[in-house]
């Protein structure tokens, strides 16, 4: 491959569809800005990429992004034509631009970005977070030098010449949480432990109607901090003590995590490999294969028998079962975090910044 100039630094990055793909990339931005990087990003004309590149001063390009499917469905035909539109659109952004790298996180906007910078001979480099590799990273896998992995078992899914072990970046922000601030932002201002819940971006109905018909039981022996996602906020209980609730959080989430003692969550590879490195015990509450092509179920599966957490599958979930998983985590919180403390930092910001340097070196 070739090497770019020392003094010519300029890279895409792209990834979107859901925050899991975004924030990895908020990681390395300022990393990148600290080597001289010129940083521009590519993602949806609107989406969660959108909203929270707004935050940074990073150029942002907004390209259509159809959703590529394993399975015969009618919608394919409308998205077909939107990843074509897409595509045409990323060979003008490439041009334009001209950079020496593309850093692809994956999800569907990607793929058109990879194959147009591929055609251009930018090299492209690869993350794929979940245990085994999505249809958009499959599809952009033989277009990349490289292709770095967070699971160990990931390996095996990746051509050897390609796979590079580098964990996930996870924002410094994170990592400096203030659990008295969190107790403030929520109001806490008792001794009861605290319980995170979050039902994520998908599939937050069931966990939130599961949360409200226990909350009483639950509430007896914790204060709970409830991310409810987008429309999920019940008014009725807006003044409840003990009891917070959140559509969504971004700056106040490093604070919320301090303060937690469990966190129940869906199994997203970033949002736990962001527990893990945070050594915060938690029950995991996998996405369905009915919701998602069964990569939640997989990670969650490899943090079970790695004793990092405990699982409660989506198709068991009921008030009762619910509640006994945060009793039990709760019950079990030093073992989990002793196996957490155990494992190596999972914080893989610097290897992917050295595997980009690497090409520039």
């Amino acid at each position: 491959m070739t090497k770019a100039s020392a003094d010519m630094r300029r890279i895409i990055l792209t990834g979107g569809g859901t925050a899991g793909h975004v924030t990895p990339n908020l990681a390395l931005i300022p990393k990148l800005e600290e080597q001289g990087f010129e940083i521009h990003y590519i993602g949806r004309k609107s989406g969660i990429e959108r909203e929270l590149l707004e935050k940074t001063d990073v150029p942002y390009y907004g390209i259509s992004a159809g959703k590529l499917r394993r399975y015969f469905d009618l919608r394919n035909i409308g998205d077909f034509f939107l990843v074509g539109a897409g595509f045409v659109q990323s060979l003008f952004l490439v041009r334009k631009l001209r950079p020496q790298l593309v850093f692809s996180k994956g999800g569907f906007v990607s793929s058109p970005l990879v194959w147009a910078a591929w055609l251009n001979r930018v090299p492209v480099i690869i993350h794929e977070s979940d245990l085994t590799p999505g249809l958009a990273n499959k599809l952009s896998a033989p277009f990349a030098e490289w292709v770095c992995y967070s699971f160990p078992e990931t390996e095996l899914s990746i051509a050897p010449e390609k796979a590079v072990f580098a964990g996930i970046p996870i924002r410094e922000s994170l990592l400096m949480g203030d659990d008295i601030k969190g107790r403030e932002i929520c109001a806490f201002d008792d001794s009861k432990p605290i319980v995170i819940i979050s039902g994520g971006s998908q599939g937050a109905e069931s966990i939130n109607r599961n949360v409200r018909a226990g909350l009483d039981r639950i509430l007896t022996q914790f204060n709970l901090c409830h991310i409810c996602g987008q429309g999920g906020l019940d008014t009725t209980l807006v003044s409840r003590p003990g009891y917070k609730q959140f559509e969504y959080v971004n700056e106040e989430l490093p604070h919320l995590l301090a303060m937690a003692n469990i966190v129940v969550t869906r199994a997203g590879a970033t949002t736990i490999f962001e527990l893990l490195e945070l050594r915060k015990p938690n029950l995991l509450i996998p996405l369905t294969l009915g919701q998602s092509r069964g990569d939640q179920i997989l990670n969650a599966q490899s943090f079970e028998k790695r004793g990092f957490s405990r699982v409660l599958m989506e198709e068991d979930l009921s008030v009762e079962s619910l509640i006994d998983g945060i009793r039990q985590t709760y019950a079990e919180r030093h073992t989990l975090s002793g196996a957490m403390n155990a494992a190596e930092s999972v914080n893989g910001t610097d290897k992917v910044i050295s595997v980009i340097m690497d090409y520039f070196n």
